[in-house]
C-alpha cells in the first residue's frame, strides 16, 4: 500500500493542488500599487494625531519624535523589504512568523494586524464622518447632522470596493493618497514657508526652552509615541506580497520610496503647523493641517485641506480593509482560524469571507463610543490599535535575526539583501523597547490590559485550536531546510 497520501506535501505541490482546485489571490500589483498601499494608510497621520507628541514633548519634542521614530521605521521597512521577498505570501509578517518561529507565535501576530488595522479603520471612520459633517456645514446646512450614518456608510463602501478587487481598490488608493500629499506641497507654497518674510512666525522657537523642549528629554520620549502616528502602517506592504506581479521588485521599490514620501511630509507638516499655531493649541488641535490653512485665510487653502483630509482618510481605511482581511485569510487558509475564511472568490479572486467578516467588527468599534454613550472608548480603541502595531514590531527584529540564522546569505535568492547586519535588527529592539516605555508612561493601565488580552488569546489557542493546524501544508514559501534542521 502506497503512504504517499500521509506524507506532508512539499510546498510546491501544495501550490499546484491550490491553483488547480481552488481559485488563487490574483497577482496584479505594481510598485506603483505598493507605495499606495503603505502610504495611503499612513498619510492621515500627517493631516491628525502626530501633533499630540507637541503636547507631549514641546515643539523640538514632536520634531525629534518624527526623526528618531522614522528611524524605527526605516528599519522596519528595510528588515521587511528582505524577508518578504523571500517569503512573498498574503499576512505579511504572519507568513513570516510561521516559517521562522512557529505556530503560537504566527497565531499572535496575525491577530496583532488584524486588531491593528481593524481598529485603526473604525478610528479612520469617526473622523471621516467627522468631516463629512463639517463639509456639509461649509455648503450651508442648517440642520445638525450625525455623523455616525457617515461612518456606516464609509466602511460598507470601501469593503464593497475591496470584495470587488484588489487592482481597483489600490488603483483608487494612489490617486487618493497622490492628491493628499499634493496638498501638503500646496499649503507649504501657499504659505511662502521657504521665506523669511512669509506668514511662518517661527521666531517663538529659537532659544525658548518653553516652546520647544517645556518638559526636557523625559518629555521627547514621551513624544515618541505619537511620532508613530507619522509612519504607523507602512508595515502592511508585506501583505499585498502575494498579489504582486513580482514580490521581489515590487515590495522594497515600493516600501522604500514610501518611507521616503512619509518622511518628507512628516518634516513638511511639522514646519508649516509649527510656523502657523501655538503650540499648546497644536498639541490638542484634531486636524492640525487644516486648522493651520484656515490661519492663512485662503479659502481656496481650506478647501484644498479640507478636501486633502477627507482623501487621507479614505485612503487609509481602505488601506487597513485590505491588511486586515489579508491577516484574517491567511490564518484561515493554514485553519489557524475556522477554514471558511480562507476563501478566494471565484470571480474576483479576493479573500472575499474575511473581508465581509471583519466589516461589522470595524462598525462595532466605530459606533460602541456612541451607543454606549463612553466618548473615551475611542481613545482606547486607538492605543489598542498603536499597541498592537508596537508588539509586532517588536517581534521583527528578533525575527529578522533569526530568518538570517535559518537562510544565511548566499543559501536562497533574495530580492533586497539588508545592509550592515545587525545594526538594523538591534536600533528596531532598542526603539521599540524606548516607545514601549514612552507608551507606558501615558498608557499604562490599557498596555496591561493588552497584554492579558493576548495571553488569553494564546491560550485559547494552545487549548482549543492547534489540533486543526496542519504544520506541513503552513510552509508554503519554496525555500530550502532551514541551517541546523
Amino acid at each position: 500500500m502506497s503512504t504517499a497520501a500521509s506524507d506532508p506535501p512539499t510546498p510546491g505541490v501544495i501550490d499546484e493542488v491550490t491553483t488547480a482546485e481552488r481559485p488563487a489571490l490574483r497577482k496584479v500589483l505594481s510598485p506603483m500599487h505598493i507605495w499606495a498601499l503603505g502610504v495611503g494608510i499612513v498619510l492621515v497621520g500627517e493631516f491628525m494625531g502626530w501633533n499630540f507628541a507637541v503636547e507631549k514633548g514641546g515643539m523640538y519634542g514632536a520634531l525629534i519624535a518624527a526623526w528618531v521614530v522614522g528611524l524605527l521605521y526605516t528599519s522596519i521597512v528595510m528588515i521587511n523589504s528582505e524577508i518578504t521577498s523571500a517569503i512573498p505570501a498574503a499576512g505579511g509578517q504572519y507568513a513570516q512568523a510561521k516559517h521562522t518561529v512557529g505556530p503560537l507565535m504566527a497565531f499572535n501576530v496575525g491577530l496583532y494586524l488584524t486588531l491593528a488595522y481593524t481598529m485603526l479603520e473604525a478610528a479612520n471612520a469617526n473622523v471621516l464622518s467627522y468631516l463629512l459633517t463639517t463639509l456639509a456645514n461649509l455648503m450651508g446646512s442648517t440642520e445638525e447632522l450625525s455623523p455616525y450614518p457617515f461612518a456606516t456608510l464609509a466602511i460598507l463602501a470601501l469593503a464593497w470596493l475591496n470584495y470587488r478587487g484588489v487592482f481597483a481598490t489600490l488603483s483608487l488608493n494612489f490617486v487618493i493618497t497622490g492628491f493628499a500629499f499634493l496638498t501638503i506641497l500646496i499649503l507649504f507654497v501657499g504659505t511662502g514657508a521657504w521665506n523669511p518674510a512669509g506668514e511662518l512666525q517661527l521666531a517663538g522657537l529659537v532659544g525658548r526652552l518653553e516652546n520647544g523642549l517645556p518638559y526636557g528629554w523625559l518629555g521627547v520620549i514621551a513624544a515618541f509615541q505619537f511620532g508613530m502616528w507619522y509612519y504607523l502602517g507602512i508595515e502592511g506592504t508585506a501583505q499585498a506580497a502575494e498579489e504582486c506581479r513580482s514580490a521581489p521588485r515590487s515590495v522594497p521599490i515600493g516600501s522604500m520610496a514610501g518611507m521616503m514620501t512619509l518622511i518628507i511630509a512628516a518634516t513638511l507638516t511639522w514646519y508649516i503647523c509649527a510656523g502657523l499655531l501655538p503650540w499648546q493649541y497644536l498639541g490638542t488641535a484634531i486636524t492640525p493641517l487644516f486648522d493651520a490653512a484656515r490661519v492663512t485665510g485662503s479659502g481656496a487653502l481650506v478647501v484644498l485641506l479640507l478636501l486633502g483630509t477627507l482623501c487621507a482618510t479614505l485612503a487609509s481605511a481602505n488601506g487597513c480593509i485590505n491588511d486586515a482581511s489579508r491577516a484574517w485569510f491567511s490564518m484561515g487558509r493554514d485553519r489557524y482560524l475556522p477554514e471558511w475564511f480562507g476563501a478566494v472568490h471565484p470571480r474576483y479572486h479576493t479573500p472575499f469571507r474575511a473581508i465581509v467578516f471583519l466589516v461589522p467588527v470595524a462598525i462595532a468599534f466605530a459606533l460602541l463610543p456612541v451607543l454606549l454613550n463612553q466618548p473615551t472608548l475611542l481613545a482606547t480603541v486607538i492605543t489598542f490599535s498603536i499597541l498592537s502595531g508596537l508588539l509586532m514590531y517588536s517581534f521583527m527584529g528578533p525575527n529578522f535575526i533569526r530568518f538570517r540564522k535559518l537562510w544565511p546569505i548566499g543559501s536562497i535568492t533574495r530580492g533586497y539583501v539588508l545592509p550592515f547586519h545587525p545594526a538594523p535588527a538591534i536600533a528596531l529592539i532598542g526603539l521599540s523597547g524606548t516607545v514601549f516605555f514612552a507608551t507606558f508612561l501615558g498608557y499604562g493601565t490599557s498596555l496591561l490590559s493588552m497584554l492579558a488580552f493576548y495571553f488569553l488569546a494564546s491560550v485559547w489557542f494552545v487549548l482549543r485550536r492547534y489540533k486543526y493546524v496542519r504544520r506541513g501544508a503552513q510552509f508554503t514559501a519554496d525555500l530550502p531546510r532551514p541551517r541546523g534542521y
